[in-house]
């Protein structure tokens, strides 16, 4: 990881901590899903909010007067707006994609869940999708919900990774693995 995502990484992580101990501490834990929701959809949904929570030139009172207008146009929590106030009078919007992955990761946590992020060469089927989630909470004893890709190049097989943990069952991994044996014999 690089260092600028890292630290990205660690000053969202702070503000999501803050933002999951208030939260729960007001038993307004669903609110919160509900806003880390919306606020999901908006950055995957609109290239107008990403270059707006990222952009450089724009003064704190234009951030801070343009996502309060957001946080009031979409409903979200007051934890939430007020969180979502004080990182753009700080300039910190910038790491609002990381700080809605670790709010999930949180919430999915006090849930009893994991997410698995699964590569397959094409895409799975609705009971692929149903039997590999059953057999990764058999293996990890937890709810795990699947964010399934495609990439053509794996030719078969998966790559699944939960937390740390990665499983390459792909055929180009298995080519790659027979060709550097090939290479050590000659």
């Amino acid at each position: 990881m690089s260092e600028p995502a890292s630290i990205s990484r660690g000053i969202a992580a702070r503000y999501a901590t803050a933002m999951f101990d208030l939260a729960s501490e007001g038993k307004s834990v669903k609110a919160l899903e509900g806003d880390v929701a919306t606020l999901k959809g908006a950055l995957d949904d609109s290239a107008d909010f990403r270059d707006f929570v990222s952009s450089p030139v724009l003064t704190r009172d234009d951030l801070e007067g343009g996502i309060s207008a957001f946080a009031k146009k979409a409903k979200l929590s007051t934890i939430t707006a007020n969180t979502l106030a004080l990182m753009a009078q700080k300039r910190r919007l910038f790491v609002l994609p990381q700080l809605v992955a670790s709010l999930e990761e949180m919430l999915a946590e006090a849930r009893g869940e994991v997410t698995a992020d699964v590569v397959s060469a094409k895409a799975l089927t609705k009971t692929q999708t149903d039997k590999l989630a059953k057999t990764l909470k058999a293996q990890f004893g937890k709810d795990v919900n699947i964010n399934a890709t495609v990439d053509e190049s794996l030719i078969g097989g998966l790559v699944v990774k939960v937390g740390s943990k990665m499983i390459d069952t792909s055929i180009a991994a298995k080519l790659n693995s027979l060709q550097n044996a090939m290479k050590e014999v000659g």
